[in-house]
């Protein structure tokens, strides 16, 4: 479906084709007909589905790596579990953070959820049971993002205001290392061999970590305001970014890539004063990347042509998070508006 990108704020004054408008389809949780009459691409029962049931502002949703189940973390603590299918409906609830739920990952086999909170913990949960794994409560401030390894051990980093990045093996007990940095620790990253992490904060530079080293063997500068999340691109050649001066950046993570490592920054999605930590991420194949936005609308953007495909309305909040379905053309985003929205693209 073409959808043409617009500057207008209102989902109605639109000229030419009609984009896929989240506002104004009505979420009817039975089997609607493709959008305009189109042939429908996904096994999502209607082109539209909105998902409600938090409290309060939701930060950060995933798709499970089998995309059947979605994760949300809200401001409510709570984390749920949702069916992709059918009526989307929530079928889990993980209670155990005593703050926020700011950032949650699935481990590379599905089996279990990682979440970062202010609590000052990193937690760990088995998805059949609902029930916490493991408690890690080191860090001596808030904990504003985590990340599981791709592949080899069950390794998770996690980044604190406490100015540390700390490395976890889920088999031990305790951190197994601590990298300490002067500034606040807003986002953390594996490289895809797990022999590298990556940090962001609020220097607003992206540090690269030798793990065996412990220490830095990498700055990439760039970005002129706070580093608000970081993932890494499917095939793990290069690093997404997005920060608070309003742009999202790629670079280039190669061992002998050029002096610049960015080699690509995309714009027009928002940040304001509300200062929340909006994630970014990549299509499955590397085509397309996605960034929340405190304008209220998802953007997705060709990686190529840097040009924005779709800015899709609908949310009533801040979008904290938006990711792509690892095997279908469907696009998940949650807001400071307690929503969730799955929309084919």
């Amino acid at each position: 479906m073409q959808v043409v990108p617009r500057e207008s704020e209102s989902a109605l004054s639109v000229s030419g084709p009609r984009p896929m408008e989240w506002s104004t389809v009505p979420y009817t949780g039975s089997q609607a007909p493709g959008h305009n009459g189109k042939q429908r691409r996904s096994s999502l029962e209607s082109p539209i589905m909105l998902l409600t049931g938090h409290q309060s502002a939701i930060y950060t949703m995933k798709f499970n790596p089998a995309g059947n189940v979605i994760a949300s973390g809200s401001h409510d603590k709570e984390i749920f579990l949702w069916h992709m299918h059918g009526e989307c409906k929530n079928f889990m609830v993980m209670r155990g953070h005593k703050n926020a739920v700011l950032d949650l990952h699935w481990t590379a086999d599905g089996s279990q959820i990682i979440s970062a909170s202010p609590d000052k913990t990193v937690r760990a949960w088995d998805v059949e049971t609902g029930k916490q794994i493991k408690k890690m409560a080191e860090h001596s401030s808030f904990v504003n993002s985590c990340c599981p390894s791709r592949r080899g051990p069950p390794l998770v980093v996690s980044g604190s205001d406490d100015g540390t990045s700390k490395l976890w093996d889920l088999r031990q007990k305790g951190a197994i290392q601590t990298f300490p940095d002067k500034y606040q620790i807003t986002a953390v990253s594996f490289s895809d061999a797990s022999d590298k992490i990556f940090t962001g904060g609020i220097d607003n530079d992206v540090k690269v970590w030798d793990i065996r080293k412990g220490e830095v063997t990498m700055t990439l500068e760039g970005h002129q305001d706070m580093i608000t999340s970081m993932q890494l691109s499917p095939d793990g050649s290069y690093l997404l970014t997005n920060g608070m001066d309003n742009k999202l950046c790629i670079w280039d993570m190669r061992p002998y890539a050029p002096q610049n490592r960015c080699v690509k920054i995309f714009e027009g999605h928002q940040h304001n004063f509300e200062k929340n930590l909006l994630k970014c991420s990549w299509s499955p194949d590397g085509s397309k990347v996605t960034a929340g936005s405190a304008d209220r609308m998802v953007y997705i953007w060709d990686t190529t042509s840097r040009r924005i495909l779709y800015k899709l309305p609908g949310h009533t909040g801040s979008v904290n998070e938006c990711v792509f379905h690892p095997t279908e053309p469907i696009i998940g985003s949650c807001s400071s508006d307690k929503q969730i929205y799955l929309g084919e693209i």
